[in-house]
């Protein structure tokens, strides 16, 4: 039998002391704390098209004053905060001194969207208003301003007016342009009518997809589809590599109108639109898509990049450059 079972307090006196060598015994050397390997990003500027530049990527290790302990790796936990500061590792690597703007951009216009959410009691007045003030303003622009087109949605936000701008010159243009307008009496006088007509307006200051042109003045017929995406922060670049390859797989069937990403108002949006005859074909078009070879996986590539997404039909108004 047992010592302990014999004499049961000899057990429980046993106990203090064992808790008195645990106290007493120097700290383990696990417990020592360990250099952190930090992971830093730089960023640098250039005066050029498109608002954030990110630089050159660098890890530096803090090193220890202490000579016997050395920084170690940190495994997946290195792997995690890498790819939350930088994205896949999969994406192609841009240079330092270019932004974002120059290397997914054209680069030859910039766009302003903006949406008007109507007041529906002032609906028609609305529609009379902008139906004579937009041609006039293109007219007056000297072709400097242009507008790719306007729409009124039928699904999906109603009461709301969608209308693309595009600035011939750059910024440059733009700034030019606005200034213009704010001199012109017409111009304000078509502001002061407008405000009462709108619940609220918004603009995004937007540029191009470099591999995606907007298309030119035409009169297409049927409907369009507005889709718009909130993407995750820093996820942009992942984003337009992927959208790029699929693109030819939507191509096939579907005629692609433009697509934009905002520079300037709500950042992080991706907009890009497309023509059907009708919600049929629209059925069709996206069933067929899928069994083409690639499309599954930028789907699969792409919609974990995406906060939000939002796809609205649209009609264009009668003065509409795109019909």
């Amino acid at each position: 039998m047992s010592v302990f079972a014999r004499n049961p307090t000899r057990l429980f006196n046993a106990v203090p002391r064992v808790s008195q060598r645990i106290v007493a015994s120097p700290r383990p050397s696990l417990y020592r704390q360990q250099p952190v390997a930090v992971a830093m990003r730089t960023f640098s500027t250039k005066n050029d098209v498109g608002a954030s530049i990110p630089g050159q990527t660098q890890s530096n290790a803090v090193e220890s004053k202490d000579p016997s302990s050395t920084a170690k790796p940190l495994g997946k936990v290195s792997g995690i905060v890498n790819s939350i500061l930088h994205g896949s590792g999969s994406l192609p690597k841009v240079q330092s001194q270019e932004s974002w703007g120059v290397s997914l951009a054209r680069g030859k216009y910039i766009h302003e969207l903006q949406r008007h959410r109507i007041r529906p009691e002032r609906f028609d007045d609305y529609v009379q208003l902008v139906s004579e003030a937009f041609p006039r303003m293109v007219k007056e622009s000297n072709n400097k301003l242009r507008l790719t087109g306007s729409w009124l949605t039928e699904i999906g936000e109603l009461d709301t007016a969608v209308h693309i701008w595009e600035f011939d010159g750059g910024y440059q243009g733009h700034t030019q342009e606005m200034d213009r307008l704010r001199r012109d009496p017409v111009y304000q006088k078509f502001l002061k009518d407008l405000r009462p007509m709108l619940l609220s307006r918004d603009n995004q200051i937007c540029l191009e997809f470099a591999f995606w042109k907007s298309r030119p003045p035409v009169n297409l017929g049927g409907i369009y589809e507005m889709r718009t995406y909130l993407l995750k922060p820093g996820n942009l670049l992942e984003w337009e590599t992927n959208w790029r390859r699929g693109l030819e797989c939507r191509r096939q069937f579907c005629e692609p109108v433009g697509a934009w990403f905002s520079q300037l108002g709500k950042l992080n949006y991706v907009h890009h639109m497309w023509n059907y005859p009708d919600l049929e074909t629209r059925k069709k078009t996206r069933e067929q898509a899928w069994k083409v070879d690639g499309w599954a996986e930028t789907v699969y590539n792409t919609v974990r990049l995406i906060e939000n997404m939002e796809a609205n039909i649209l009609l264009p108004m009668d003065f509409s450059s795109l019909k």
